[in-house]
């Protein structure tokens, strides 16, 4: 199975890469349009800024692309916030994938929202062999409100969605790849759809 991880303006390419291999699966880094609509599975993932972040996805066309995939894809952190429809950082202009508006924290707790925590509502097939408190690992300071598409939900200052799926595409705000054996198995659900 090949797997496409999306390369665009945005850190922690690395890390997710790393993961992939660890749990047993071939992948490849690439910006290029042909490995990333012909790859089985593609993640989306990023650590960074959501103005230059897509920027860099629309001087390439990697927009379109993204938008127009058929197979699985999980968007993680920033790549779930560049699948909705507009995010308050930077006044950006999002894929439109989810209709969904993300929203910085309000300043009523320590944002970033960073460190441990659970998830619940989590009946979706990305989220088999979990337990209910199971914790998760989060960095941000933006999130997606809650909406149909919500599938599993996180509370931090206020209830928000922890992740995302319509449709092939599937998004989770924590980061699979630092969450240890929870998230190694979120990410082994994901690569087995």
């Amino acid at each position: 199975m090949m797997i496409a991880i999306l390369k665009y303006n945005a850190g922690n390419t690395q890390s997710v890469e790393n993961a992939v291999k660890r749990l047993g699966y071939e992948c490849v880094v690439t910006d290029d349009r042909q490995l990333l609509q012909s790859a089985e599975k593609v993640i989306f993932p990023g650590v960074g800024e959501a103005a230059s972040a897509m920027e860099y996805l629309r001087g390439k066309n990697l927009d379109e692309v993204v938008k127009s995939l058929t197979q699985p894809v999980l968007g993680i952190c920033l790549g779930l916030q560049l699948m909705c429809r507009y995010s308050e950082e930077g006044d950006t202009n999002g894929l439109g994938i989810f209709d969904v508006d993300v929203k910085k924290f309000p300043p009523k707790d320590k944002v970033p929202h960073m460190g441990w925590n659970t998830i619940s509502k989590s009946e979706n097939q990305l989220f088999n062999r979990l337990l209910p408190d199971d914790n998760v690992y989060f960095v941000h300071s933006y999130y997606a409100e809650l909406s149909q598409f919500t599938i599993a939900e996180c509370d931090y200052i206020l209830p928000f969605s922890a992740a995302l799926q319509k449709n092939n595409f599937y998004a989770v705000q924590f980061h699979t790849e630092k969450s240890g054996t929870v998230g190694e198995q979120i990410l082994t659900n994901f690569l087995k759809l």
